[in-house]
C-alpha cells in the first residue's frame, strides 16, 4: 500500500476532508466525539501529515537553521544543545547545516526553508549576501560578527576583552614572553583575542613577534604539532607562557610541552579560552577564559524567535567573559633557579 493520504483517513472515517483537516489543526468547530473518532482513525492508519503543503499555506516551517562549517569540538556540541533545549520551548525545531558552500547556506535561507539562521559562518558571508537577506527581511542571528538592523541581531562573546585580560594576567604573573596560539585567522573570535593579546603587550612595553604567533585552527592535534615544531626550530626562544586560542589548543600545547620533558606550570605557563567541561579535570587543571557558551545559545534561539514573531527588532549582544586561575599558570620561576 502506498502513502496514507488525508482522503484515505476522511474515507475511513467516513467523513469530508475538511472534517480531517480541522481535526488533525486541532481546529474548535467540531463535535469532540467527531475529533477524537478522526484521530482516532488517523493514528490506526498511521497518517503522516504533508508538512510541505501545511508550511506553504501557513507561510512558516516552525523551524530555525544553524548554519556552520563545523560542528566538532566542546563548544558547538554545548552551543547546539543549549540552542536544541530553548528551540523546544519555544515550540520550533532546529535544523542544523554544516556546509562549507555559500550557494547552499544562501539557497536555503532565502528559499525560507527556515523561518531564520543562525549563523556561525568561517568562510564570511559577504556584505552582498548580508544585503540580499535585509532586503528580504530574513530573520537572522550572527553568532561570527557584530551586526545589528531591523531583522537581524548578532550574539557574541567579548573576544578582544577576554584576550586582552587574559595576556594581562599572565603579564601579572612575572611573564614577559608569552605566545599566542592562533585559531582560525577567519574566525570572528580567533581575530578577537588575537588583538586583545597584541593590546596588551603593546599597553605593557612587551615585545610582539611573530615568531610568538603560532597556528593551532583551535584544534589538539593542530597545536601539539605547531607547538612541537616552534620547539624545533627555536629552542632558544621557548616562551614563559602559551595563550592559547580555545582550551582543545591549551591540551595540545601541554601534551607536547610534556612530550619534550617540559613540566606545565613550573616551567611554562599555559592558559586558553571557554572553559569547557573537560578544563577542571585536565592535569594540570586548566587556567582558562570562562564563556558563556549555553547563554549564546540560549539568548541567541530567544533572539531569533522574538524577531520572528515581531517582537523585537535586531540587536547586538555581547557576552562577558571570567577568568578561571587553576592549575595551568604559575608565577614566574627563572629555569636557572628551577631543580
Amino acid at each position: 500500500m502506498g502513502k496514507i493520504t488525508i482522503k484515505d483517513v476522511a474515507r475511513e472515517a467516513g467523513v469530508s476532508i475538511s472534517t480531517v483537516s480541522n481535526a488533525l489543526n486541532n481546529v474548535d468547530v467540531l463535535n469532540p466525539v467527531t475529533k477524537s473518532h478522526v484521530l482516532k482513525v488517523a493514528k490506526q492508519l498511521n497518517y503522516v501529515p504533508n508538512l510541505n503543503g501545511k508550511q506553504l499555506r501557513s507561510g512558516k516551517t516552525k523551524m530555525l537553521g544553524f548554519f556552520t562549517t563545523s560542528v566538532s569540538g566542546p563548544y558547538f556540541y554545548k552551543l547546539v544543545e543549549s540552542m536544541s533545549r530553548e528551540c523546544d520551548r519555544l515550540g520550533y525545531g532546529l535544523n542544523v547545516f554544516i556546509t562549507k558552500d555559500r550557494h547552499v547556506i544562501m539557497s536555503n535561507i532565502l528559499g525560507r526553508r527556515v523561518d531564520g539562521a543562525i549563523i556561525y559562518e568561517e568562510l564570511r558571508i559577504d556584505e552582498e549576501d548580508i544585503t540580499a537577506m535585509e532586503k528580504e527581511k530574513i530573520k537572522a542571528v550572527f553568532l561570527d560578527r557584530v551586526l545589528q538592523n531591523e531583522t537581524m541581531g548578532s550574539v557574541i562573546f567579548d573576544s578582544y576583552v577576554a584576550g586582552y585580560e587574559a595576556t594581562k594576567y599572565l603579564i601579572s604573573l612575572g611573564h614577559k614572553k608569552i605566545a599566542y596560539i592562533s585559531g582560525v585567522d577567519t574566525m570572528f573570535d580567533s581575530v578577537e583575542r588575537k588583538e586583545g593579546y597584541l593590546a596588551a603587550l603593546r599597553q605593557y612595553q612587551l615585545p610582539t613577534s611573530e615568531d610568538y604567533i603560532l597556528q593551532g585552527y583551535f584544534e589538539e592535534e593542530g597545536t601539539y604539532n605547531a607547538v612541537k615544531s616552534f620547539i624545533h626550530l627555536h629552542p632558544d626562544k621557548l616562551p614563559d607562557a602559551f595563550l592559547a586560542g580555545n582550551d582543545v589548543s591549551a591540551i595540545g600545547c601541554i601534551q607536547a610541552l610534556k612530550k619534550h620533558g617540559y613540566e606545565v606550570p613550573l616551567d611554562i605557563s599555559v592558559m586558553g579560552f571557554d572553559d569547557i567541561d573537560i578544563a577542571q579535570y585536565f592535569s594540570p587543571p586548566l587556567t582558562t577564559v570562562r564563556n558563556q557558551i549555553a547563554r549564546q545559545g540560549s539568548l541567541a534561539v530567544n533572539h531569533l524567535v522574538h524577531m520572528i514573531q515581531k517582537k523585537e527588532l535586531g540587536s547586538a549582544q555581547k557576552l562577558a567573559c571570567e577568568l578561571v586561575v587553576r592549575g595551568s599558570s604559575h608565577v614566574k620561576i627563572d629555569r636557572n633557579d628551577h631543580i
